[in-house]
């Protein structure tokens, strides 16, 4: 059967994060996209996504596998999906792959962006995507931090509980912090990520910028091995997977 990577952009709002859940926790991207491929094909598909997105985070660019019996031209999946898609899941753009691809577990690095609003008057547009502070952030320090964050590391102070996982080392390409105008952007790109890890180290900048810690204590927390050494864990809505690369 053809194997089929198919990117992915949504509004996570109104959803209960990526995975299946029971379901009393409310509907989930993979949930609708299967159900869309059912519509399709008349089979019954569970698409592999690249990142399990939490409730509440978006995408810009997940990335899902899946196999099918189906003779849709792979040109034309994307419109074929989005015609039985709600209106917050579209499909961006599909290409076949080999039979062994896998969309977790091929992926090389991901890359998350976290927004704050950092303005006294809320922006009513943008509430849905960002964080809104009202406290002035101090940016630089925030960006400072930052850099901090990068290497190869192990991450378990950042990392919420109940996770799984058996080790916390990742490999952390890229974290940086900019600003344009009220908006302020948390860029972090690496291997893989841990529960919550992005929004606890988007939690941990925004109390250095509210100069509550240094930017200097991110080695030290890193060193601690704890998750109570860092800070707050920052909204889901702020959240968005930019893009996977393979």
């Amino acid at each position: 059967m053809p194997c089929l990577k198919i990117t992915l952009a949504y509004d996570g709002s109104n959803y209960a994060g990526w995975q299946v859940q029971p379901e009393a926790h409310g509907p989930t991207i993979q949930g609708e996209v299967a159900a869309a491929l059912k519509r399709l094909t008349g089979e019954e598909i569970t698409p592999v996504a690249a990142g399990r997105t939490d409730a509440g985070v978006h995408a810009r660019g997940q990335v899902i596998s899946f196999s099918t019996r189906a003779r849709i031209p792979v040109e034309r999946w994307p419109l074929a999906l989005n015609s039985v898609l709600p209106a917050d899941i579209a499909a961006l753009e599909a290409v076949e792959v080999a039979p062994d691809f896998h969309a977790r577990y091929c992926a090389r690095r991901k890359w998350y962006r976290y927004t704050i609003y950092n303005n006294l008057v809320p922006d009513v547009f943008c509430r849905r995507y960002s964080w809104h502070l009202r406290q002035p952030l101090d940016v630089a320090a925030m960006a400072r931090a930052a850099v901090f964050l990068q290497g190869c590391h192990d991450f378990r102070s950042f990392c919420a509980a109940g996770s799984t996982v058996r080790h916390f080392e990742r490999q952390v390409q890229q974290a940086s912090v900019s600003q344009d105008g009220s908006f302020i952007y948390f860029d972090v790109i690496a291997d893989g990520f841990l529960y919550h890890m992005v929004r606890i180290m988007a939690g941990t900048l925004v109390e250095i910028g509210r100069r509550h810690l240094a930017p200097e204590a991110i080695p030290a927390i890193l060193a601690a091995r704890s998750r109570e050494k860092a800070g707050p864990t920052a909204p889901a809505r702020g959240l968005c997977l930019e893009r996977v690369e393979y």
